[in-house]
């Protein structure tokens, strides 16, 4: 630039035009190497106050320049990986580290370059062409972010480690999670006609220890972690978080729900689920209660683990985002547990009742502490609430079925019961639950006025025991009272006491073994204790009154000795008879106890063997003669090897009756 035209620069005439027309020149000379602007942009700065604007016109013309040429690379990044001009197959952004970087790059450039216009345009930008800056730039942003949608959904799935079913249960092995399970066919409302046994109640009891640690497991590979943090962050600073959610939250979802299906959790209706028969409602009520520990325990606590990683410092965002992600895996479990508390009540149901009862009431303080969606919590809470309720009401009905179990079929040698196997078998597990139960049962004034009244209980004993206890003593007593309803079925009085010998003696050997001692106490058993020795002194005196009254010696000393001989010969007979008698009867009645059934034959032997030796000892030498052997059969010694044939179980008849016979 001349000398001339810097001092017309300055002249006065026209100097306004002059100096737009010379901006205008110079402005064109932008175009020349960079450093020689730079040096007339140093002279410019020399003039007065008049031509300061221009410097910064040309700087900002010349840093828009610069920007321009950068959002034009970017723009061509960007357009290159539309995703309309996709193929049939994916090429994703993260199959090279360097097309991620440099799209990402470019995105970050579109976004500042957009900023700068939003907040100052320049006024050539704004006067010629700065709305269609503004278009290209929103353009290339929705198409960046329509891409960033699919690449999101894409790396989360194909990203997802694989889960199944012996992986997500191996996971749970450090916290001792137990899958145990066994069978048992019969039930309640089959007594006439299957004996309920001591074994196989395991079948209805399955329970895992407490978990008090969380266990740590990748949902998704570690490695695409920071790769998924930059999408969401470039997503949220372009506006896009709505979208962003909703791709994130709807794979993880999809996630959590094949993996609820590979723990056995099918998505099923309340009607569906309240038509399933037993044995396969069992098992889904026992994949539940495994898939609510591995769910909260280890899926969502790995989903709370990858939000936190992904969305860093969005707070909010990763908040909703969880919320979203677990509703669904929360609410498919809550389906399923609402299902089972208004089912039929049936009285096997139970304690797979109390394992989802336990199970939901041991992850609530940990779904509380993961979820903040206060309508997913409560609804926890409602389904908690719901399974107390139908385990109380369940119980209540195991109490009818007990009540009301009225069959007269008789147990033909006296053995014990199916009511109280089954009852015994059945109360024994359930004090394994003693904690949740006396959470969830009451007591009333009512069964207060049954224990006392009905039953002749002691009330002070009633109202000191907790509610299980009192419930759990309630039943005994109910128990107690059918076994001697059915005692009195049997016309045969020994019969009677032999039966509720056994049934007493079977009651108090279960409860002595098992926790039901601590609920009953020692008093409760030494009571029970001195029934069964009332039922053996009733059985010798029903069984053997007869026997024994043959060897009293009234009559025998007679006014002659014939007439003596005669009486001898009657009471020999009539106690072989009697004693043939109850050998023929009671070897078929069983006493299934080997102590007791010992115990019963000491007691028979101490009362009949003396008074036997003695009768026998002095007047079977009175019959002698040819004919004695037809009257004094049995030695006091022979007599006691037959009586340990009683109470086996199996008829018997002795070897000279046999004789007879044929």
């Amino acid at each position: 630039m001349s000398t001339t035209t810097t001092t017309s620069l300055t002249g006065s005439g026209g100097g306004e035009d002059r100096v737009l027309a010379t901006a205008q020149q110079i402005m064109k000379s932008l175009n020349t190497p960079k450093d020689v602007r730079e040096d007339m942009l140093l002279i410019f700065s020399n003039f007065d106050n008049r031509l300061s604007g221009i410097s910064d016109l040309i700087k900002g013309e010349e840093s828009n320049n610069d920007d321009l040429q950068r959002f034009q690379a970017a723009e061509k990044v960007i357009l290159r990986w539309d995703p309309s001009l996709s193929t049939r197959h994916f090429n994703s952004l993260l199959d090279s580290k360097n097309d991620a970087v440099d799209y990402f790059s470019a995105l970050d450039e579109i976004v500042n370059f957009m900023e700068k216009l939003s907040v100052a345009p320049p006024p050539s930008c704004a006067e010629r062409s700065g709305q269609v800056m503004v278009e290209r730039a929103e353009n290339a942003i929705q198409l960046a972010m329509s891409r960033l949608e699919d690449e999101l959904r894409h790396a989360l799935i194909r990203n997802t480690v694989p889960l199944d079913a012996e992986r997500l249960r191996g996971s749970m092995k450090r916290v001792s999670l137990s899958f145990a399970s066994s069978h048992v066919d019969e039930n309640l409302e089959s007594f006439d006609d299957h004996e309920i046994g001591d074994r196989g109640y395991d079948r209805f009891h399955s329970r895992g220890a407490s978990l008090d640690d969380h266990v740590v497991v990748d949902l998704v590979n570690p490695d695409v972690v920071v790769k998924l943090g930059e999408m969401v962050e470039r997503m949220v600073r372009s506006g896009y978080e709505r979208e962003c959610l909703q791709v994130y939250s709807s794979v993880r979802r999809d996630a959590l729900d094949e993996c609820l299906v590979i723990l056995g959790v099918e998505r099923l209706s309340i009607e569906e689920v309240q038509r399933i028969e037993w044995e396969n409602l069992d098992e889904k009520m026992k994949n539940w209660v495994h898939a609510v520990k591995i769910a909260v325990r280890v899926l969502l606590c790995g989903e709370k683990r990858l939000c936190d990683n992904v969305f860093d410092d969005l707070d909010e965002m990763k908040e909703i985002c969880f919320n979203e992600t677990a509703k669904g895996c929360v609410l498919q479990l809550l389906n399923f547990g609402e299902a089972v508390t208004i089912c039929k009540r049936s009285s096997e149901k139970l304690f797979r009742i109390l394992d989802m009862y336990e199970a939901l009431r041991n992850v609530l303080p940990d779904l509380e502490a993961l979820v903040s969606d206060e309508l997913v919590i409560g609804e926890v809470r409602g389904v908690l609430s719901g399974l107390g309720e139908a385990a109380k009401g369940t119980f209540a009905e195991f109490e009818n079925c007990i009540r009301n179990e009225t069959s007269k079929k008789l147990v033909i040698t006296g053995d014990v019961h199916p009511l109280p196997r089954y009852v015994m078998n059945y109360l024994k597990l359930l004090v394994d639950y003693g904690e949740l139960l006396n959470s969830v049962l009451q007591v009333s004034d009512e069964d207060l006025y049954r224990f006392q009244n009905d039953f002749g209980g002691d009330g002070s004993q009633f109202e000191s025991m907790p509610p299980l206890g009192c419930r759990v003593l309630l039943l005994m007593s109910q128990l107690e009272s059918n076994l001697g309803e059915k005692s009195r079925l049997y016309e045969d009085n020994a019969m009677q006491q032999v039966f509720l010998m056994n049934n007493l003696h079977y009651l108090v050997r279960k409860v002595k073994d098992s926790d039901l001692g601590k609920v009953l106490g020692d008093d409760w058993i030494r009571k029970r204790r001195g029934q069964i020795r009332q039922c053996a002194t009733g059985y010798l005196r029903a069984s053997w009154s007869k026997a024994l009254s043959c060897l009293k010696d009234d009559g025998v000393g007679g006014s002659s000795r014939s007439s003596s001989k005669m009486a001898l010969k009657e009471k020999f007979k009539n106690f072989n008879a009697c004693f043939e008698e109850i050998y023929r009867i009671q070897t078929a009645w069983k006493v299934p106890d080997e102590q007791l059934r010992e115990e019963l034959r000491i007691s028979i032997s101490e009362k009949v063997i003396p008074a036997y030796r003695s009768f026998h000892g002095r007047f079977s030498s009175q019959l002698d003669g040819r004919h004695a052997g037809r009257y004094v059969k049995y030695t006091p010694d022979s007599l006691e090897i037959y009586l340990l044939d009683l109470f086996e179980g199996y008829p018997a008849v002795l070897n000279h009756m046999k004789r007879k016979s044929t």
